[in-house]
């Protein structure tokens, strides 16, 4: 599929803050990129530069190949931008919201009609059209957030925060509405505090904390690079807890260890080969050990690993 964004080398100061220092990756069309970081990492900076709504100092971002510096206008043509917050207009109904927004778009008679049917079809809002918005719950304004975004039919999708505040029947179906439209083809850039939920939408990743992009790829070979830095582990043998606390705690590659459920959880500097000299050593100092469960690593294993939570 080809690159519907890449970010080149782009950097974005604020007097001395360097608020996004020289990030580059790219998504392609089909993908979810998950955009992660804590919070003040810069990822609204990015995305704003991305949506055409501030300048970057260095570096650019191309749309479809358009460059958000170079061709603004033609930027917005192909991209839908969805912020963490978005106003409701009193009075106005989904329907006339969307007719609005249709009309700035510059959908014109059968054209227009045809897409205000199929975004609220595909939505949900079919249903909801002739409701004020006002009236709407979290989950149907968010859709129809959504709905308006969708209107001119945008190749990339930057959805910022927006499962934030939902409950868990709204954000599961938000996740089943990602998913379908990056099955038609859309690529779709996604923030989100909410890792467990990225992790069951997104194909790839983008890591990012104070302005630089840490880690970025697929979200298996993200995690794979992380689980060769850094793992966690339960160990249960027949030995007293603090002896084994003690022996932990005095070996080389275990940065913490803590005692849970009748055993320890480690946290341990390394790959495979590491956890199996540990286990030597378990067996060596007779430990006896009867359990040896390294933890699967996830995204928020990702996170914790690759960030500090570091606010600039």
């Amino acid at each position: 599929m080809s690159v519907a964004l890449e970010v080149r080398g782009l950097t974005r100061r604020f007097g001395k803050l360097v608020a996004v220092d020289d990030a580059s990756f790219e998504i392609r069309r089909g993908e979810i990129l998950g955009f992660i970081g804590p919070n003040g990492a810069g990822k609204t900076t990015t995305m704003r530069v991305c949506a055409t709504l501030d300048l970057p100092d260095e570096g650019d971002v191309l749309i479809d190949g358009v460059s958000v510096v170079l061709d603004p206008r033609g930027v917005r043509r192909r991209l839908g931008f969805m912020p963490d917050s978005y106003g409701a207009y009193v009075h106005t109904t989904v329907a006339d919201y969307l007719d609005f927004f249709a009309r700035t778009y510059g959908l014109r008679g059968k054209d227009r009609a045809r897409m205000l049917a199929y975004v609220k079809d595909f939505t949900g809002l079919t249903p909801l059209e002739h409701k004020l918005m006002t009236s709407l719950s979290k989950g149907m304004k968010q859709r129809l957030c959504l709905a308006k975004t969708l209107l001119h039919d945008p190749a990339l999708l930057i959805l910022d925060e927006p499962a934030a505040g939902l409950d868990p029947h709204a954000r599961v179906e938000l996740r089943e509405l990602v998913k379908a439209l990056a099955g038609l083809g859309k690529a779709v850039m996604i923030s989100s505090h909410i890792l467990t939920e990225l992790s069951q939408i997104c194909t790839s990743v983008a890591v990012i904390e104070a302005g630089r992009i840490r880690a970025t790829g697929t979200v298996d070979d993200v995690i794979r690079r992380a689980r060769t830095q850094h793992q966690r582990v339960f160990v249960r043998s027949l030995a007293p807890i603090d002896a084994l606390l003690k022996l932990m705690l005095e070996t080389p590659g275990v940065e913490t260890a803590r005692p849970e459920r009748g055993g320890v959880v480690l946290e341990v500097a390394g790959a495979e080969d590491d956890l199996a000299r540990l286990v030597r050593r378990l067996v060596e100092a007779g430990m006896d050990p009867i359990e040896f469960s390294p933890k699967a690593t996830d995204l928020e294993d990702v996170f914790l690993s690759l960030t500090a939570g570091t606010v600039q």
